[in-house]
């Protein structure tokens, strides 16, 4: 009998135990439990140009220290927009895409929403910009021999800073890398086509 108290009581212990442990879930994501260092748990914020004892100049919101870029971001070295540059770009810049089906769709994908407004569907320099009499200038035709002999990195350089003659600007800030490369890829297949 003895042994069955004993039992009863280690038994009604583990259940007591058991709900208290169940009943000390919280399940709700907004309140994960308790914060047993509420210092480091709950940071203040604050405001991005307010005052800030902590720096020298007293302004909460910090300039990046010189020199960092963002991550997945690399720096274009030709930044200047020259002959000597683009021809550079041209001579050390090698296109890394490799010219598949996938590729090119994205390269027409890219051309069609930045290029064709000036340079055209079929690339031949008249675009709506050019035709509609909004732009006075006729772009350059791109599948000609002024644009088919120059190597890949020169027209990368090109849509990166801008021509050389100032008619066409910079579209480094526009259009992602890869992306250019692929403009390139698909640039070559118009003038395969002509």
């Amino acid at each position: 009998m003895e042994t069955r108290k004993r039992y009863s009581l280690i038994l009604l212990g583990a259940l007591a135990i058991g709900m208290l442990g169940l009943s000390s879930c919280n399940h709700d994501p907004n309140h994960p439990g308790w914060a047993y260092m509420p210092d480091m748990y709950y940071s203040e914020p604050s405001n991005a140009y307010s005052e800030n004892v902590v720096f020298r100049d007293s302004m909460s919101n910090q300039l990046p220290v010189q020199g960092t870029i963002p991550r997945g971001y690399m720096p274009f070295p030709y930044k200047q927009k020259s002959y000597d540059d683009q021809i550079l770009a041209g001579v050390e810049l090698e296109n890394p895409i490799i010219n598949n089906d996938k590729n090119l769709e994205r390269g027409k994908k890219q051309y069609e929403i930045y290029c064709s407004n000036c340079h055209g569907l079929s690339g031949d320099g008249k675009g709506y910009l050019f035709t509609s009499g909004l732009f006075p200038a006729k772009p350059t035709s791109l599948i000609g021999d002024v644009v088919q002999n120059k190597p890949d990195g020169e027209i990368f350089h090109i849509i990166t800073v801008g021509s050389l003659s100032g008619l066409m600007g910079a579209h480094g800030s526009q259009i992602q890398p890869d992306d250019r490369w692929k403009i390139i890829n698909y640039l070559r297949t118009l003038l395969a086509k002509k």
